[in-house]
């Protein structure tokens, strides 16, 4: 029975991923390159399992190495996940980007569950911290994202997925990678709150401004399509939070994992559908994403401290900044019917913004608060 303690496990899984990631460098060295593929997507799959069972570091960025195994799954298998299988009732033969929606309106339904009306109140205790970091949120990113593109000459397509990016609201991983930071957690969840409600507003608004040029916008129907695919399932899982959770409580810890595995379906699924357009922009793309979250930290703090606020606010609304909901932006892109194209920068910036995130959480948790 010792073989199945979890860091035994973990050790032996670990292992397994190692041989995998030589197979796979064996495989491209004699130019068999679809079969180094799936050894390269079996290793990450081992790895990420390994890093769930583990601790430390690694299951800390658990959750960014699922991603990196779906981006993987989806390189060396696109073909698979292109149609339903002839086999599955009701829909063999139709393309799987069809339940993109769905899927993200439960990851929007379960993100709104592990949020509570007061929430929403603690605005009414930190009223100018609140509004400095969700005027960040809504400027910064989306700016950098109109400026990166045009910077990188990006293929239309790819540009204005980089301002869809920009112009989404923050995620769950900013709330945890404030707690991981030490900083503000209970401000964290509160922009998060309330940049995802203004998010059906705003991000029309941004991307008809930042990207009309780019691709055509229809801002009340893209107002409408985010209030059906984000706003509303959002609510409902409010309602669920204080309805249901006191009778059904073992719910609680399995809606971050059903939001988890959401996420991991539309990466494979969007990396499937885009692949071709990724092989030829992804280092580009990939170079884009890296300075655009950094450089949303970077502004989020400063811009912070700039307006005089304590040192924990300023990482507080950095992390909000530099971290947004790149699931929501992949099935917004679907909506637009542009999943191969808008929706490859989501796709390419979360595991970026996660695993840079996750270095500036555990460096800030070592560096004590100073005041001011």
């Amino acid at each position: 029975m010792k073989f199945f303690e979890s860091g035994r496990l973990s050790r032996t899984i670990l292992v397994l991923s190692v041989l995998f990631f030589l197979s796979s460098t064996i495989g491209f060295f004699y130019g068999n390159y679809d079969r180094a593929m799936s050894f390269l997507a079996a290793g990450f799959v081992a790895f990420a399992f390994s890093s769930a069972l583990g601790s430390g570091i690694f299951r800390q960025l658990a959750f960014t190495i699922w991603i990196a195994a779906g981006v993987a799954v989806g390189f060396a298998f696109h073909e698979s996940f292109l149609v339903f299988p002839k086999w599955v009732p009701g829909l063999g033969e139709m393309e799987m980007s069809i339940i993109f929606i769905p899927v993200l309106q439960v990851i929007m339904f379960a993100m709104g569950t592990t949020l509570s009306f007061s929430d929403f109140s603690r605005a009414f205790k930190m009223p100018l911290g609140i509004l400095i970091g969700l005027c960040c949120q809504f400027t910064i990113m989306p700016l950098l994202g109109f400026a990166l593109a045009h910077a990188f000459s990006l293929p239309v397509g790819i540009a204005a997925g980089l301002v869809l990016v920009g112009s989404s609201p923050s995620g769950l991983a900013s709330n945890v990678m404030a707690f991981v930071a030490k900083a503000n957690v209970a401000m964290s969840v509160t922009m998060t709150a309330f940049s995802t409600m203004l998010a059906p507003i705003l991000t029309p608004l941004l991307m008809k401004a930042l990207a009309g040029e780019m691709v055509e916008i229809n801002v009340p129907s893209m107002m409408w399509t985010m209030t059906k695919i984000v706003l509303l399932p959002v609510l409902a899982g409010l309602v669920f939070h204080h309805l249901a959770y006191k009778r059904f409580k073992s719910l609680k810890p399995l809606m971050p994992v059903v939001s988890m595995v959401g996420i991991l379906i539309l990466t494979v699924l969007t990396v499937s559908l885009g692949y071709q357009r990724l092989l030829q922009v992804g280092l580009t793309l990939l170079l884009a994403c890296i300075i655009h979250s950094f450089a949303g930290f970077t502004l989020g703090y400063y811009a912070c401290k700039l307006l005089g606020r304590d040192q924990l606010t300023c990482r507080t609304i950095a992390l909000e900044v530099g971290l947004q909901n790149s699931g929501m932006a992949a099935g917004l892109a679907k909506s637009l019917g542009k999943v191969a194209t808008l929706g490859l920068v989501p796709i390419v910036f979360g595991p970026v913004m996660n695993i840079s995130a996750s270095i500036l959480a555990n460096w800030w948790s070592k560096k004590p608060i100073t005041k001011n």
